[in-house]
């Protein structure tokens, strides 16, 4: 039988009319809580205490979003962004509530979550770690659209919730120099004749000098590569160039590579793929803060996972603990021991492993002394089931998402840990982005 197509009923989304919300406090990705009709609502840039206008615009079983339209009450704590881009740009936000509130609204939330997820509570709730509110990042990656109508190209950030191209002309957040790059680079970008082909673009400060790292998808022609070098020479930054297939190239003979220095004075490589903390002030704090509560001392058995280029691994080296470097990205091992070896700790060893995996086989596991663990967002749920093995008397543990740390407290608190000390580590101001450090002690 011949079977003929048939319209269905046209049901378009449903429209809801904007409403009046009491927001009663901030969620952990910062966002006004109101309760409304037996339904939690989520209302982005609204604040606590204040009395909105929005309109839902996702409806859940349990809970409802809705988009903030109008402010009819503002918070004591509101105040007004400095930056142009600010609601556009995808970036920040809470450059609406003031430094103070937002370093107390983070603290109270990784405690709740802790609380309430991880099922424990510090016995001592540690001051945040916190540094300068604007212009601390030194590195940031910038998004490039090519617009065929004008055929001009956009760089900035990607828009809230799009993957539009904000084009921006400078960033508050970002150090100053990195800010006053934007514009002339964005048209040196734009007098190119391969333009159309560009990727994404790094912009990297620290002590060895300032870094333009722009991704290529086809090879630059000459007169494009002499433009660059202009612009290299007149801004006086070191400029690459990274392939689809991750060869990065100097436009000069000279090529160097970002190196940042720690307060002990270890000096750490990194290549444009390698993770470092953006912050570095607040990296330095961190690292000390580490240090101190895990009390490191001369002949300690120390294990460092998840340890990158070795940002903890050397210093507690230096302190002439024992230490041993772990790390998931082999890129990131073999910097790892050129760093070691540059900074005077040449018999640090590091190893690659799958942390995610088993490791039962690793020639580092086994009995040490204390731990460190500074995992990427995903957390370090399956390295904690190695405890056993380990049996450190103290573990520190990094994380920059409090939803796995708060995840992660079981394990530790079922192999005989208490929580000791938790605290926040204020890397990202002006966003809802909450670092954190927290003590887990063995239970005597």
């Amino acid at each position: 039988m011949a079977q003929f197509f048939k319209a269905k009923p046209n049901k378009s989304k449903q429209t809801f009319a904007k409403q009046q919300f009491e927001i009663d406090h901030l969620d952990h990705l910062g966002a006004g809580v109101a309760n409304h009709q037996g339904k939690v609502v989520f209302i982005a840039g609204a604040l606590p205490g204040e009395m909105v206008s929005a309109q839902i615009v996702e409806q859940k079983k349990r809970h409802a979003k809705a988009k903030l339209l109008k402010v009819s009450q503002p918070s004591e704590h509101r105040i007004a962004s400095s930056c142009q881009y600010y609601g556009k740009c995808g970036g920040c936000d809470l450059q609406h509530l003031a430094i103070d509130k937002q370093r107390e609204y983070k603290q109270a939330s990784l405690v709740t979550l802790v609380e309430k997820m991880g099922k424990t509570q510090a016995r001592q709730i540690v001051p945040a770690l916190a540094g300068e509110p604007w212009q601390y990042r030194r590195r940031a990656r910038l998004a490039t659209n090519y617009d065929r109508d004008t055929k001009q190209i956009s760089l900035g950030f990607r828009a809230l919730a799009s993957a539009n191209v904000v084009n921006i002309a400078q960033c508050p957040v970002l150090e100053a120099e990195l800010s006053a790059l934007i514009a002339p680079l964005n048209q040196s970008l734009n007098q190119l004749a391969g333009k159309r082909t560009l990727g994404h673009v790094e912009l990297i400060r620290v002590e060895s000098g300032t870094f333009v790292v722009i991704r290529i998808t086809q090879t630059l022609s000459a007169g494009d590569i002499e433009r660059l070098k202009v612009f290299e020479t007149e801004h006086q930054v070191s400029l690459q160039l990274l392939s689809d297939h991750g060869q990065m190239t100097g436009l000069t003979q000279q090529e160097l590579q970002p190196c940042y220095t720690l307060d002990d004075g270890s000096q750490l490589s990194f290549s444009a793929g390698n993770f470092i903390q953006v912050n570095g002030v607040m990296n330095r704090k961190m690292i000390n803060q580490a240090i101190e509560w895990l009390d490191v001392k001369a002949g300690d058995r120390v294990l460092d996972l998840f340890c990158g280029v070795g940002n903890f691994t050397i210093p507690i080296a230096k302190t002439g603990a024992e230490v041993v470097g772990v790390e998931g990205v082999v890129e990131m091992v073999e910097q790892a021991k050129l760093n070691a070896r540059q900074s005077g700790v040449a018999d640090t060893p590091f190893y690659h492993a799958d942390l995610s995996a088993d490791v039962s086989e690793q020639p580092w596991l086994g009995h040490i002394d204390k731990l460190l663990l500074d995992p990427a967002r995903a957390g370090a749920f399956e390295s904690l089931q190695w405890l056993k093995k380990m049996k450190p008397k103290s573990v520190v543990y990094i994380s920059c998402n409090p939803v796995t740390l708060a995840r992660d407290c079981e394990p530790l608190i079922k192999q005989g840990y208490q929580l000791s000390k938790l605290g926040l580590i204020d890397m990202f101001p002006q966003t809802h982005h909450i670092e954190a450090m927290a003590l887990f002690e063995l239970a005597k």
